[in-house]
């Protein structure tokens, strides 16, 4: 794609972008009229995976895992099968995504402790008259909590914990509870929470519950009898395994790689992966429950449903671990929505971004939010089949070390610090492991992603550069590198994996 001509689409983008909120908002005011003239407004359940690659469920193609009640939610509505978290600044992409989530917004203009200046997602629809409940992981600042939801209960306001030792608090819309240990796992102890909030709570307003899992992250200790499923018949590595990363690509010693040495044994992967699938199909037991108050729940109002997850997990892939790249296993999510008008068992592969459950949730619910400000578009359009996706790119960024682009089926990645770029095409090559950068005929593809990712950075705030003047060596051996377990791993993965003595 020539300069000129990235140029022009860019322009169209922009064009397109605006003429789909214009439509958004006219969608939303007769939705808002009919609730006046005595239509339901919808129930709301949000449910957020923790750490939940892309490809980590039945009904995404993965023959290893059993996962009946996400499968059902993808079989009663729309998969988009684009989506994307933008990513960090730093290793713990679940703070940004999160804030992106609950507001719409892209984390390069985003307070992502406080939310300063923004509208949160549980402020809008508690001030449309819903019901605000969360329960399950936050893990950024209590005040934006505070202001979203006027009952919580069990819930973890740190990034990850013992799966069996949580140490939660609750909320009852004036005082936050001391903090204590819950007992059971942290799947059940959310989902329990979830499940009561929706039976219980007064039918004669809408709910909106935030069920926010910290599965599959890890520690993988999942309760029996899933622990040990999948060791019996381990599951294969992945397409695109290696035993280390060659490129010195940034955060390649943060805590999620020191779980497996390098270079990568793969008998430990596999296990790691039995491990993880263990966790996946937990939660989705657990989640089952959830679904099932949905069901029994008698107020004549619609559910809208929403499963995703903050980011994906490389567990083997490119001989990472992390989330703390700019890779498809890394920040390619799940993303189900089911609503009324959306069609059943649909998928769309429009490039899509958590930030777009914020205006896609005003949109069905007909609460009002921010709109200055706002990364985010409604989906619905594209739910519909109602118009073509106004993307022609999105971006993804991790630190100050790596740079993505993609227009749907190339993705052109930048490593500022050590000079390198790597082109995948993304149809022909859905695992990233054919590089294309080096090879002559795609110059000028390379050239027009450039300005586009360029363009992108400047429309979200980003001033990372994409080269710097005096680049380290890109090859990187990480062999025999000293690994310390983290302190929320339990006594038995110490010993399996870092070789702890009983």
């Amino acid at each position: 794609m020539e300069p000129i001509r990235a140029l022009v689409l860019n322009r169209r983008a922009r064009g397109r972008a605006a003429s789909a909120l214009l439509l958004a908002l006219a969608f939303a005011a007769p939705l808002r009229a009919a609730q006046r003239e005595g239509a339901l407004a919808p129930n709301v359940l949000l449910v957020y995976a923790d750490d939940m690659r892309a490809d980590a469920f039945g009904a995404a193609g993965n023959p290893a895992l059993r996962t009946p009640h996400i499968d059902r939610l993808a079989a009663r509505g729309t998969s988009f099968e684009r989506a994307y978290c933008m990513g960090s600044p730093h290793g713990a992409v679940c703070v940004p995504s999160r804030a992106m989530l609950h507001t719409g917004r892209a984390y390069f203009r985003l307070d992502l402790d406080r939310f300063t200046g923004a509208v949160t997602l549980g402020q809008a629809l508690g001030r449309a008259g819903y019901r605000t409940f969360a329960t399950g992981k936050w893990h950024n600042g209590f005040e934006p909590f505070e202001r979203s939801f006027q009952a919580a209960e069990n819930v973890l306001f740190s990034g990850m914990s013992d799966h069996h030792l949580v140490p939660v608090r609750h909320f009852d819309g004036r005082n936050l509870s001391a903090e204590r240990t819950a007992s059971g796992h942290s799947s059940d102890l959310f989902a329990d929470s979830a499940a009561r909030f929706i039976a219980t709570c007064e039918r004669d307003q809408p709910y909106f519950c935030y069920l926010a899992f910290t599965a599959p992250h890890d520690p993988r200790d999942a309760p029996q009898p899933y622990a040990h499923r999948h060791y019996a018949d381990l599951p294969p590595l992945p397409p695109n395994f290696l035993p280390q990363q060659p490129w010195d690509i940034g955060m390649l010693t943060v805590r999620d790689e020191v779980l497996a040495p390098w270079p990568r044994p793969p008998a430990v992967i596999r296990q790691q992966l039995a491990e993880y699938y263990a966790l996946i199909e937990h939660m989705d037991a657990a989640l089952g429950r959830v679904l099932a108050a949905v069901a029994a729940r008698d107020d004549g109002r619609a559910t809208v449903i929403v499963f995703a997850a903050d980011n994906g997990l490389a567990l083997g892939s490119h001989g990472l671990l992390g989330k703390q790249s700019v890779f498809e296993h890394s920040l390619a999510v799940p993303l189900i929505v089911v609503a009324p008008g959306v069609p059943a068992g649909s998928t769309c592969n429009a490039l899509v971004s958590l930030c777009d459950l914020y205006p896609t949730l005003l949109e069905l619910t007909g609460a009002v939010g921010d709109r200055e400000g706002l990364f985010g578009e409604s989906l619905m359009l594209l739910a519909r089949g109602t118009a073509a996706g106004s993307r022609d790119a999105l971006l993804l960024a991790i630190g100050d070390t790596q740079r993505a682009v993609t227009d749907g089926r190339y993705k052109l990645i930048v490593y500022p610090r050590i000079d390198r770029k790597r082109l995948f095409d993304l149809a022909s090559d859905p695992y990233e492991r054919i590089d294309l950068a080096a090879r002559p005929e795609h110059a000028a593809r390379i050239a027009a992603l450039t300005e586009r990712l360029t363009a992108l950075q400047r429309e979200v705030g980003d001033d990372a550069p994409l080269s710097v003047p005096d680049p380290a060596p890109a090859e990187v051996d990480l062999s025999g590198h000293p690994r310390t377990p983290d302190r929320w791993q339990p006594r038995w993965i110490r010993e399996k994996y870092f070789g702890e003595a009983r």
